[in-house]
């Protein structure tokens, strides 16, 4: 058996080709652009990579993006008076402080400190909790939501499925649970002092891998013709001594038990810069009252 290739690249790239029209929509019949405001403190290289990314996809679909490089020594406060700036802007609609933060500042209290309409990660408790309390205004993050959006288009309606997240961050594992029993399937939450973990993951249906360990879901762990969204983005040396990206499931021995896979890279990766042009998009029609588009 070989498994399905879930192709994130592509569509993400179907994805961001429907924001654009619906961005030029709204500047033609609106009159006004979506903004999307990136604050980047320091220069982490993984970071300043991820920045120009956002920046460059926010202007391919036609909104507006602004920008903001602060030096690693910022002080917090200078970093928070931005924040309240950029909250108080008419023409900024969505606002992200790239992860992660100098250490002499507190991200929580940056986090917090976004209005939760501009939280277009989804990060902020009160976003948080709307998602978990099933409230449909809630924004939800990015990586999730694209895993989500590849689950539906994959196996249609998820009702009753068998799910398990393995991780339990507050940026994906908690949020990927909320979104899967949305759907009406039954979620558990698996992580690293899970009792026998590899039982626990091969009676899913739908397995999502969010924990941070290179190639720690096997093969003999997948339940044959499962659906596996890997999540993890994990550089390693190959055997021809070079660097490499592999997820944190072993895609190799993997697919051939799985029914459908994401490859890292291509595929949960590209979903997350485009999930954040949508809930940009989103959260620009909500700031005008506007109708949110079907995407």
């Amino acid at each position: 058996m070989s498994a399905k290739v879930i192709d994130g690249k592509a569509f993400a790239a179907g994805l961001r080709e429907r924001i654009g029209r619906e961005v030029a929509r709204l500047k033609q019949a609106g009159g006004f652009t979506p903004g999307l405001a990136v604050v980047l403190v320091g220069e982490d290289p993984a970071s300043q990579v991820y920045v120009r990314s956002k920046g460059k996809s926010t202007v391919e679909v036609g909104m507006n993006s602004f920008e903001h490089k602060l030096d690693a020594a910022t002080p917090e406060a200078e970093l928070l008076a931005l924040v309240d700036t950029l909250n108080k802007d008419p023409a900024v609609h969505g606002i992200l402080v790239q992860l992660p933060l100098p250490r002499h500042i507190d991200e929580a209290k940056v986090l917090a400190a976004i209005v939760p309409e501009k939280d277009v990660d989804g990060f902020h408790v009160v976003n948080a909790g709307k998602l978990a309390t099933g409230a449909k205004d809630a924004i939800v993050p990015c990586t999730p939501l694209g895993s989500l959006m590849l689950l539906k288009d994959t196996l249609g309606d998820l009702t009753g499925k068998s799910a398990v997240v393995v991780g339990r961050s507050n940026i994906v594992g908690k949020p990927m649970a909320q979104l899967l029993i949305k759907e009406s399937c039954t979620v558990t939450v698996a992580h690293s002092k899970t009792r026998d973990l590899p039982a626990v993951v091969r009676g899913a249906d739908i397995v999502v891998a969010a924990v941070g360990r290179a190639e720690m879901v096997k093969g003999d762990w997948i339940k044959p013709g499962a659906t596996v969204i890997d999540v993890g983005i994990n550089r390693v040396t190959g055997a021809d001594g070079k660097g490499k990206l592999v997820g944190d499931v072993d895609y190799a021995s993997a697919a051939q038990v799985a029914g459908a896979i994401t490859p890292v890279p291509g595929g949960v990766g590209p979903m997350t810069i485009a999930c954040l042009l949508a809930n940009t998009l989103i959260a620009a029609c909500r700031a005008k009252g506007l109708a949110e588009p079907k995407l």
